[in-house]
């Protein structure tokens, strides 16, 4: 296996980035399965490779991991700021095939993230269906909504991305407005997992609530734990298994 730090520069966002990719030992040709994984609010592209031992559970399996700097962004093109959404959901895919050998097809691509990096995960996979086997939210912030009403001390940092809680309702950026414009029959399979003492607990059984009504392929596994990386790393652990498992599936 081989683990790459590659800084390039972003046309979408019009400055140099980098993002950490894992390759894995793999001696045919064909194109790699691949899983974006997505980082935190307070972390960036190194956090999955420093705080917990991806790189060893991930030998296990054949992906390629491909792990983002996105900043304070929540994933999302700022109202005041770059255009993250369009970097993540076009651009770096493009730049992730043509430099590596990654399939486009949507049985062998993935996308997981944590927190903030959950909440973008979704936000990807039920605006883009289509394009992914099926997709995990570790602890994620699933009702931002909720969570920007409750905590005033997040309107600097959110106004700058979204604007205002009345343009983020009901938005693109709503993940349940996104879950009740998502078909029944859209094949979207979703792992949703949460500490059982997060924060974001609540705002995860809301969510948990709707999606199981509309999502046929839901899978939900909470445990005791909290929003922090001794939880992120025992459940990342999770995720890969089932995300192979579904490969596995998809390619019988």
């Amino acid at each position: 296996m081989a683990i790459s730090k590659v800084n390039f520069r972003s046309e979408v966002l019009g400055k140099v980035t980098s993002m950490n990719i894992y390759l894995p030992d793999k001696e045919n040709s064909a194109p790699m399965p691949v899983i974006y994984l997505l980082h935190g609010w307070s972390d960036n592209d190194e956090a999955w490779l420093t705080a917990t031992s991806l790189e060893r559970y991930a030998s296990d399996y054949e992906f390629a991991i491909v792990m983002p700097q996105v900043d304070l962004s929540y994933y999302t093109d700022m109202v005041h700021g770059n255009r993250y959404w369009t970097f993540l959901s076009e651009e770096l895919p493009a730049l992730v095939r043509k430099w590596f050998r990654i399939s486009d097809q949507k049985e062998a691509n993935f996308v997981a993230g944590l927190s903030m990096g959950g909440y973008g995960a979704t936000k990807l996979a039920l605006t883009y269906p289509d394009r992914f086997n099926s997709f995990a939210s570790l602890s994620g912030a699933m009702d931002v909504v909720e969570l920007w009403k409750r905590d005033r001390n997040r309107d600097k940092a959110f106004s700058t991305i979204f604007g205002s809680i009345n343009e983020l309702e009901g938005s693109k950026n709503d993940l349940f407005y996104l879950l009740e414009k998502t078909k029944r029959n859209s094949q979207v399979k979703m792992l949703q997992i949460c500490g059982t003492e997060d924060f974001l607990y609540q705002d995860n059984l809301k969510f948990r609530k709707k999606a199981q009504e509309i999502i046929e392929d839901f899978h939900y596994v909470e445990m005791p734990g909290d929003h922090n990386w001794a939880f992120w790393d025992q459940t990342i652990q999770i995720v890969l298994k089932w995300f192979n498992e579904n490969y596995i599936k998809a390619n019988n």
